[in-house]
């Protein structure tokens, strides 16, 4: 029998990099983790691509998914929805396989309701002063939609203790190794692999 997969949740302020850290962790295709690409009615931004990034589709399309219960999790965030499709998701666990989700700080505490096994992972920025500088350097945004964002951020940061580990974006480099550290270690957890063994010498639960 396939031992289930890992989740992984990976979320944070908007802007303190969460996609080009995920983009970094999966250039190497050595690593053993699926990328569970998340749905928004967002515009996408210069050189995203659809299916890649995100799954780009209308409000009302979204709309429909949460009316059927496809997704995992979802939240409206700027006027727009993010969510996670949870047939995916579930189908890649099942084979055995980690999965990886990049999302927002709301849709991060759903999963963790429904998935409190999950590894909950929160990028957070060095200091505010710098989160400003990298939302105000995508030039994608107008100084409301900017106010509205470090307001937002600030609220995040707070839900930080309803994560399992904090992992500081200072360089990309030195976050994507402190995500992998994060990882090996957690899959060598005595209740992940406790299974393994009691089948290994024996032992049947009753």
């Amino acid at each position: 029998m396939t031992t289930r997969g890992m989740l992984i949740v990976l979320s944070g302020p908007s802007g303190v990099g969460k996609g080009t850290v995920r983009k970094a962790m999966f250039r190497d295709k050595k690593r053993d983790f699926v990328y569970s690409i998340s749905m928004t009615t967002r515009k996408p931004r210069p050189g995203e691509v659809n299916g890649v990034d995100y799954y780009f589709c209308s409000k009302a399309q979204f709309e429909q998914e949460i009316a059927n219960g496809g997704m995992l999790e979802y939240a409206r965030y700027v006027d727009n929805y993010y969510g996670t499709p949870l047939k995916y998701v579930n189908q890649t666990l099942d084979a055995g396989k980690d999965v990886f989700l990049e999302i927002e700080v709301n849709g991060a505490m759903q999963v963790r309701k429904k998935c409190p096994d999950g590894v909950f992972i929160f990028l957070t920025p060095p200091d505010l002063s710098s989160l400003k500088k990298r939302i105000t350097g995508r030039g994608s945004e107008d100084q409301k939609t900017i106010d509205k964002r470090m307001l937002k951020a600030v609220e995040e940061i707070k839900m930080m203790r309803q994560y399992d580990y904090a992992v500081v974006n200072d360089t990309i480099r030195n976050a994507v190794h402190r995500i992998e550290r994060i990882i090996e270690s957690e899959h060598l957890r005595v209740p992940r692999v406790i299974t393994q063994y009691e089948k290994m010498i024996g032992v049947v639960k009753k």
